[in-house]
This record gives C-alpha cells, sequence and structure tokens, in this order.
C-alpha cells in the first residue's frame, strides 16, 4: 500500500514538472507581446526593426513585437513607464530626459554619426552659418533648436539675433521653401533623398562639420531602466534579433527597403530605395559594430547642452546608455 502511495505522487510530481517544463502550449511557450514605439512616421532610420519583424526574428526570440507610432503621451515617457518596452528617441531627448529624472537608457544607436542639418534652396545663398542672417528659419519651436542656430552661427562669426524665426511644426519642407521659409534642420538620408528625387538642389550643412559636439546620436533605441533591470534577458532578446535586422540592412540594402515597403505601402518605393542606398553603409560606419556607443559622444553633448542651460543639470551619461545588451 505504502508503495502504491509514493507511486501515485512520484507519478503526479512527474506530470507537474512536465506541465511546467514547457510542452504542449503552456504560457511558457506563448511568445511575449511587445510593443515598439517609433519616434515618427516609419521610414529608412526604421528599417532593421520592419526586417526582423518580417523575417521572423523576434518570433525566434520568442517576442511578438508591435511596431506602432508615437501617441500623444511621446515614445520617451511611455517607454519609461512601461506602457511600451522599446522605443525610438534621441539622444537630445534621452539626455532632457535623464535630467529630468525620467528612467530611460540608450540601449543602442541606429545611426553611427549624425546626418542631420540645415538645408536651403541653393538660391537662398545659404552656404555657411552666418549667411543665416536675416534668413528666415522654420523648425518645431524646440529651446535646442535657438541654441544650435545661436552656437553656429556665432562661432562663424554671424549675429543670431538678425534670423527670423518661424514655427512651422511637422509642415511639409518642400512645401515651406517655397512659401514661408528659406531654412530649416533635416534628415538629409530622407528629406535631402527626397529633394534629388525632386530634382531640387539644396545647400546643406551637416551638423557635425559644424561642431564635433553636435555628432550626437541619432536616432537611438531607448528602453526603461525598470526593464532593463527586472529582465535583462528581454533586452537581450530584442536587440539581438534587432541587431540581426539592421545587419541585414547594411549587406542587403535594396531587399531591406522592399520589406520596409512591404510593410509601409503607402510610402514611396523610390525613395525609400535610394533613401536606403544611402543609409545602409551609414548604420556601422566606422564603429566595431552596428549600435556601439561611445561615452565621450555622450559626455561631450551632454557638456555641450548643459553650458547652453539646455539641462538643469548635469547627467551621468553611464547610465543614460549602455552597450551590454549588443550581440558580441
Amino acid at each position: 500500500m505504502f508503495k502504491k502511495i509514493l507511486l501515485v505522487i512520484l507519478a503526479m510530481f512527474i506530470l507537474t514538472v512536465t506541465g511546467c517544463s514547457g510542452g504542449g502550449g503552456t504560457s511558457t511557450n506563448q511568445p511575449q507581446d511587445i510593443t515598439l514605439m517609433l519616434d515618427w512616421v516609419p521610414n529608412t532610420n526604421h528599417t532593421g526593426l520592419y526586417v526582423a519583424l518580417d523575417k521572423g526574428w523576434y518570433k525566434e526570440e520568442g517576442l511578438n513585437v508591435k511596431i506602432v507610432q508615437p501617441t500623444e503621451g511621446g515614445t520617451t515617457q511611455l517607454v519609461a513607464t512601461g506602457k511600451a518596452q522599446f522605443g525610438v528617441s534621441h539622444q537630445e531627448e534621452v539626455t532632457q530626459a535623464r535630467a529630468s529624472g525620467v528612467p530611460v537608457v540608450s540601449v543602442a544607436t541606429v545611426i553611427q554619426h549624425n546626418t542631420s542639418g540645415f538645408a536651403s534652396k541653393k538660391e537662398s545663398g545659404i552656404t555657411r552659418p552666418r549667411e543665416m542672417e536675416g534668413k528666415r528659419y522654420g523648425g518645431w519651436g524646440s529651446p535646442t533648436e535657438e541654441a544650435v542656430l545661436k552656437a553656429v552661427i556665432e562661432t562663424d562669426g554671424g549675429d543670431f539675433s538678425k534670423v527670423k524665426i518661424f514655427n512651422t511644426g511637422t509642415s511639409d519642407f518642400f512645401t515651406s521653401i517655397e512659401r514661408d521659409v528659406d531654412f530649416a534642420w533635416i534628415f538629409y538620408g530622407w528629406t535631402g533623398i527626397e529633394a534629388e528625387q525632386r530634382g531640387i538642389d539644396l545647400d546643406y550643412m551637416e551638423l557635425r562639420k559644424l561642431d564635433p559636439a553636435l555628432d550626437y546620436y541619432t536616432p537611438v533605441l531607448i528602453a526603461g531602466e525598470k526593464l532593463i533591470n527586472e529582465d535583462p534577458g528581454l533586452v537581450e532578446k530584442f536587440m539581438r534579433a534587432s541587431a540581426r535586422g539592421y545587419e541585414f540592412a547594411i549587406k542587403n540594402p535594396a531587399e531591406a527597403a522592399g520589406i520596409l515597403h512591404k510593410n509601409t505601402p503607402e510610402l514611396d518605393a523610390k525613395l525609400l530605395l535610394a533613401s536606403q542606398k544611402y543609409l545602409s553603409p551609414r548604420y556601422q560606419d566606422d564603429a566595431e559594430r552596428w549600435g556601439v556607443q561611445k561615452k565621450e559622444v555622450w559626455d561631450n553633448y551632454a557638456k555641450w547642452m548643459y553650458e547652453r542651460k539646455l539641462l538643469t543639470k548635469q547627467i551621468d551619461v553611464d547610465k543614460a546608455f549602455t552597450n551590454k545588451f549588443l550581440p558580441k
């Protein structure tokens, strides 16, 4: 009798262990739902994310990733509070968030060097910062914009007070420069490439060539500090698949552009291809591998922002970014 009881207990134990170990559709085998929030409308900055999604590489890591566009709450805030597990942001935004006590961390840079800058039509005659005097600038009303403009104009011997600044918000760049403003701040890999396709000649000043401190990371992938501390394995899985997506886009720009277009058919296929050919070699550029961030880049830009009173306090940059989740 005692032997029978022991056998029954042993059988129940084996069944319990087998059930918990993941056979037959238990909860441990279910993909984990993940929200990835973009910083803007889908574009070639995001190609690697769509490639990883389309190729099933997130699924292979046990992740059911949903890519969404930013909402009213803002990507950084929603990632910090866990309403989105991952997001696309910018070093400037992460730096300001950290200075305000918002616990977000950059886990990879999408592009190794800043590809943004000031663009104007050739006939505007703006070939250097001091020639912005007396011209109309169209921006989105950020204090950082004015600080950058002031710094580069004054470094070039110009008078920033003579620039006429207009808040054009999300207005179309091409409409604005035809009618309302003389120059604006653009990402060349998207708007600059579109200008080429439209046959519009632009004068373009790349920010990183105007001031080395402005060669900051934009965009970056972010996660909340709480998620990183509580579930580092999840972050590793997400980054492994995302890195795979960007590595694919580096080596296969045409196919990657096709995948992005398949997932975002509203975008122009020719623009996507041209933009992808421009960006693919710039994702990794001179870095040892895709996504790597350098402390000096974070230090230099945080110092630059603090000196111009764009931060209420200096930040600990070691807490603002990490490379530890990038695949070796």
